[in-house]
């Protein structure tokens, strides 16, 4: 199986040459990435299609939320201070990978897949991303301790956007 961070540097690859069609077959799991005006699109057979900003789960939707939490309004933060920034530069983002909605826990009577001090492996999942109804699990991708949460249960958000700060091992 494809995890997402592979997923999402094939868009990326695709999305930065001069291939306008790439398919991929392996072992039952096909996946194909078309560019068009407004960017590469990339379709996970049988018939779910994503753009650039929602890659495709492979992940089964084995832990899906049963009832979405509407999402808070987000909240203003102050201007770091100077010895935060210092303290940021060390840090390392996990970001999400999609545009969707931000689940912390695997169902809303679950306890968070993470949380501020927890500890993460590689492969940790740490939070779902929900895109066109599929659960996306979001792994920490890096061995480290959770320094923040940066968004909140059932917020929706956007590609690229941080969603923990995490001090690298």
């Amino acid at each position: 199986m494809l995890k997402m961070h592979e997923i999402r540097e094939l868009i990326k690859l695709v999305d930065q040459s001069s291939i306008n069609d790439f398919e991929y077959e392996f072992e039952g799991l096909k996946v194909m990435i078309k560019k068009n005006e407004q960017g590469t699109t990339a379709v996970h057979t049988p018939s779910e299609a994503v753009t650039r900003q929602e890659a495709v789960s492979t992940e089964p939707e084995t832990r899906a939320p049963e009832a979405p939490v509407a999402p808070e309004p987000q909240r203003e933060k102050a201007a770091p201070a100077p010895s935060d920034v210092a303290d940021d530069q060390n840090l390392h983002q996990i970001t999400s990978p999609m545009v969707g909605t931000f689940y912390s826990a695997p169902s809303p009577d679950a306890d968070p897949y993470v949380k501020s001090g927890d500890k993460v492996q590689d492969a940790t999942v740490v939070c779902i991303v929900e895109a066109m109804k599929l659960m996306n699990e979001i792994e920490a991708e890096v061995r480290g301790e959770i320094v923040e949460v940066l968004v909140e249960n059932g917020q929706l958000v956007e590609y690229g956007q941080p969603l923990f700060l995490v001090r690298p091992e």
